[in-house]
């Protein structure tokens, strides 16, 4: 039996947090971990959620509870930085009797468990930013076929100004999540895409042992998304820490 009802990944783009949920989704009995409220739109959330447009704000986050558990015993949510703000003003305006974002949170959701997942490696982190903005596309399947594209292609160039904002950006949001974990007296269970990236499996047992899931039921787990990385993406981050030196 799982200590928890509910999980967050606390995380930000490019982190491997797809890669992550997409694990997570494989082994069944982890939940459906994806971003329900990506968005800063109430209309995108029921559009996400398939409700009608006059749904309220209760039975948008009942929804979302329960596709995002499927067939398991724990919801999953994968909760972006830039998407923090208004989906907790939307939580304290459906919950304004509890003191506390945690509080609110565990109204909704039940007994929360909180995941930090964030990339030791900032430079590629923004790289793969810059590129997946300038290409379109954001993940492929691990058959290689693109699975997530928001745009045709602008073409690929190298742009230090943009990997520069990118990497400020990304900074900013992973303090962001550590100083409101701190606010809310939060022990988050720390990943690093590096360690998750080069051993999956070995992750996904730990999540477990954290959750108080049967870590028997991870059993070589194979990668439900393909790297997009590749030697544009280091010749990229080489050039920017030899031009920022």
């Amino acid at each position: 039996m799982t200590f928890f009802d509910s999980y967050i990944l606390c995380t930000t783009p490019r982190s491997g947090s797809t890669f992550l949920c997409g694990l997570l989704r494989k082994t069944g009995c982890a939940g459906d971990p994806q971003s329900y409220f990506h968005r800063p739109s109430l209309a995108d959330w029921r559009d996400r959620l398939h409700l009608a447009a006059d749904c309220n704000l209760k039975s948008i986050f009942d929804q979302a509870r329960h596709v995002g558990t499927g067939n398991s015993d724990i919801f999953g949510l994968r909760l972006q930085r830039h998407s923090f703000d208004f989906w907790m003003t939307q939580l304290t305006a459906l919950h304004p009797e509890q003191s506390s974002d945690v509080g609110r949170i565990e109204k909704a959701f039940g007994t929360t468990a909180f995941i930090h997942l964030t990339r030791q490696d900032k430079i590629a982190q923004a790289v793969s930013l810059v590129r997946a903005a300038q290409s379109g596309l954001w993940h492929r399947n691990a058959d290689g076929s693109e699975l997530e594209r928001l745009k045709p292609s602008q073409g690929l160039h190298y742009d230090r100004a943009a990997i520069s904002r990118e990497m400020a950006e990304l900074t900013v949001f992973d303090h962001a999540w550590r100083d409101w974990f701190e606010t809310e007296n939060i022990t988050p269970f720390n990943i690093d895409y590096e360690t998750l990236a080069a051993a999956p499996t070995d992750t996904i047992r730990q999540i477990f042992g954290h959750l108080g899931l049967d870590v028997n039921q991870v059993q070589n787990l194979e990668p439900p998304t393909a790297q997009l990385a590749d030697d544009i993406n280091l010749e990229w981050a080489r050039k920017f820490m030899r031009e920022t030196a």
